[in-house]
C-alpha cells in the first residue's frame, strides 16, 4: 500500500513538472504573436504615384508608295515595279539605307466598272484592269531629311503618301521607361507622406506595389498635299516633329504608424 502511494506521488510529480515546461515554452511564441499584428489590424494607405516626360524624338516613320492601273495584271505589275525602283533609288540618294526601308502593303486586285444595262434595267460588272498598289515604309533617325525624302519620292513617281510620324527608338524608350517607374513611385511616397502628417502617422513599410503599362500618344499622320500642287512646288515640303509625352504610374500601398 505504501509503495502504491509512493507511484502515485512521483506520476502526479512529473504531470506538475510537464505542465510547467510545457507554459514556459509556450511564453515566448506568444510574446512574438503579439508584436508582429495581425493583417486584419494593419494600419495601410494606397497612393498612386505618377509620372510624365516630355521627350524630343528621334525617330521618323515614312508611309508612301506608288499606285498604277492597267488593262492586264502583268501590264500594271510592271509599271509599277518599274515606278517603285526609280523612287527607291532617289530617297537612297538623299541618304537612306536599305535597311531603313521596308514593305508595308503590296495589292494586286481586279477594278470593275458597274454600269445598268438599258434593255434589261439590271446592273452588271465589267472588268475594266488591275490595280496595283506598292507601299513602303521608311524609318530612320534623319530628321532633317524628311522634307528631301517626301519631296525626292513623289518626284521620282510616288502617288501616295499615308503617313508621317514620329516615335521614340527603343534605347530611348528603354531608359525613360526606368527614370519614370522611379519617378512614380517617389510620386506616390511623396503624397502618402503629406496626407499622413496632419494626421500623426508615418510611413512604416510597403505592402504591395502595383505597376501599370507606359503610355504613349498614338501616332498619327501629319503630311497630306495635293500632289499637282506639289509637281509644281519647288518650295521643299514642310514637316515639323513635336515632343512626345510618356506617362506611367504605381500604386504602392504603404503600412502606417502613429508617430
Amino acid at each position: 500500500m505504501k509503495h502504491s502511494k509512493q507511484i502515485i506521488t512521483a506520476m502526479i510529480a512529473v504531470l506538475v513538472v510537464s505542465v510547467t515546461m510545457g507554459a514556459i515554452s509556450a511564453t515566448p511564441n506568444a510574446t512574438a504573436q503579439e508584436v508582429t499584428p495581425f493583417p486584419s489590424r494593419e494600419k495601410v494607405i494606397s497612393v498612386t504615384g505618377t509620372a510624365v516626360s516630355s521627350v524630343e524624338p528621334d525617330l521618323v516613320n515614312i508611309s508612301f508608295g506608288v499606285e498604277i492601273q492597267e488593262k492586264t495584271a502583268k501590264d500594271a505589275l510592271t509599271a509599277n515595279s518599274e515606278l517603285m525602283s526609280k523612287v527607291i533609288d532617289s530617297i537612297k540618294q538623299v541618304g537612306i539605307t536599305d535597311s531603313e526601308i521596308s514593305t508595308s502593303q503590296f495589292n494586286i486586285y481586279p477594278v470593275y466598272d458597274n454600269y445598268q444595262e438599258p434593255v434589261t434595267g439590271r446592273y452588271t460588272q465589267e472588268l475594266v484592269g488591275y490595280r496595283v498598289s506598292n507601299i513602303i515604309n521608311v524609318k530612320t533617325e534623319k530628321l532633317d531629311s524628311v522634307a528631301s525624302i517626301i519631296d525626292s519620292a513623289v518626284s521620282a513617281g510616288v502617288n501616295r503618301v499615308d503617313s508621317v510620324f514620329f516615335s521614340l527608338s527603343p534605347e530611348v524608350y528603354s531608359k525613360l521607361k526606368d527614370d519614370l517607374l522611379e519617378k512614380a513611385i517617389l510620386n506616390a511616397q511623396s503624397k502618402a507622406g503629406k496626407a499622413l502628417s496632419p494626421l500623426n502617422y508615418k510611413i512604416i513599410g510597403v505592402k504591395e506595389i502595383s505597376l501599370s503599362e507606359f503610355s504613349m500618344p498614338y501616332p498619327t499622320p501629319m503630311y497630306s498635299a495635293d500632289y499637282g500642287m506639289m509637281e509644281k512646288s519647288s518650295a521643299p515640303t514642310p514637316i515639323f516633329s513635336s515632343d512626345q509625352d510618356v506617362s506611367t504610374s504605381a500604386n504602392v500601398v504603404f503600412l502606417i504608424g502613429s508617430n
